[in-house]
């Protein structure tokens, strides 16, 4: 009897299997759009070659914030109080920048009891990757309607949603976040492509990602419905990623027009334009086309804004290239001469 061929393990730029970047097995209700971001979180984190450990994974409460446990699984987590994820990532962004800081909410983790201090982490323009599993509803609470529900969505049970939601890429525009993305559970390359060249950005990027709920708001009259989301929505391109350990002359340059975007790390973000060109610099022409989709009962997907220039909170604060969790004590403790000289200063 012939032994079986031994598969060969592929492995990416640094070496690692991707089984070093999954978790756990998801518990979720089966066909959950939040399983397949969770699989574009991993593919994207391996693809990238960035190492495990380097990788902090953030969360609030719902069920968009228990699918850390399904990715990652070799990465630093915390698993924060409702609505309190951006905070807590604040802390830990300016003790150690070094990490890639990775926090997935829900639109009630986000939108609701989170939402001033989502504003507050997108001003200060914290180094981190947002993503928001948006269903438009409350899951683990047995689905009422979330403040992200669209005026005239239907779930399967209740009467139709008439309350304005809050559009949380407009909100995020209009407060200066420097990298700001709308895409789509159901759409792989495209969110695969954002959410790599989101880790390669340094700034606050927000990822608004439309994720259906199978068992609570999948139905025809739900306008965040798989099929009504993949039937109503319009991309401003396709959008690709290389990566800075790929040179751009060995990538193939599409026929049509395209803007290649350079990212933080070195490498590029190639929007190919479909239709009319969207330019990604203009915060008013991001909000027209939010505001046009929304007149249409349309969802509009692909990067709508980016400042690749606008200082980081690591910036401001003009942290040390060390991280201060590594600084030793010598570092840290003022010799007595520095504060005779400080406290000679203030006498003036």
């Amino acid at each position: 009897m012939s032994e079986k061929p031994v598969r060969a393990v592929k492995l990416n730029v640094i070496n690692e299997p991707k089984d070093s970047y999954t978790g756990g097995k998801s518990s979720l209700c089966p066909g959950c759009g939040h399983d397949q971001i969770s699989s574009v979180i991993v593919n994207s984190a391996w693809e990238n070659g960035i190492e495990p450990h380097r990788i902090a994974k953030m969360s609030g409460i719902g069920c968009s914030s228990k699918t850390p446990a399904y990715y990652l699984g070799q990465s630093h987590g915390f698993n924060t109080v409702h609505g309190r994820m951006p905070s807590v990532t604040t802390g830990a962004n300016v003790v150690n920048h070094d990490l890639t800081y990775l926090g997935v909410s829900g639109d009630g983790d986000s939108a609701s009891i989170g939402i001033g201090q989502l504003i507050h982490a997108i001003r200060r323009n914290i180094n981190m990757v947002y993503i928001v599993e948006n269903n438009g509803v409350y899951g683990l609470t047995k689905g009422q309607y979330s403040a992200t529900a669209d005026v005239g969505s239907k779930k399967k049970k209740g009467v139709t949603n008439e309350t304005q939601p809050i559009d949380l890429c407009a909100m995020a525009i209009n407060l200066g976040c420097s990298f700001v993305a709308r895409s789509f559970s159901g759409s792989k390359k495209q969110l695969t492509s954002i959410i790599k060249a989101a880790i390669s950005h340094k700034g606050f990027a927000l990822i608004d990602v439309i994720s259906p709920c199978v068992t609570f708001n999948n139905n025809d009259e739900s306008l965040r419905s798989y099929g009504y989301v993949k039937d109503n929505s319009t991309d401003l391109h396709a959008v690709g990623y290389i990566p800075h350990f790929s040179p751009l002359e060995q990538v193939e340059v599409p026929a049509g027009a395209y803007r290649d975007i350079t990212l933080h790390d070195g490498s590029t973000m190639r929007l190919e334009t479909i239709s009319e060109e969207h330019d990604v610099s203009d915060a008013v022409a991001a909000l027209t086309a939010l505001h046009s989709a929304d007149a249409e009962r349309k969802h509009v997907m692909g990067l709508l804004y980016f400042d690749g220039e606008k200082p980081s909170l690591d910036d401001d604060l003009n942290l040390l290239e060390t991280p201060l969790v590594e600084l030793q004590e010598n570092d840290l403790r003022p010799s007595e001469k520095q504060l005779d000289d400080v406290i000679a200063s203030l006498r003036g």
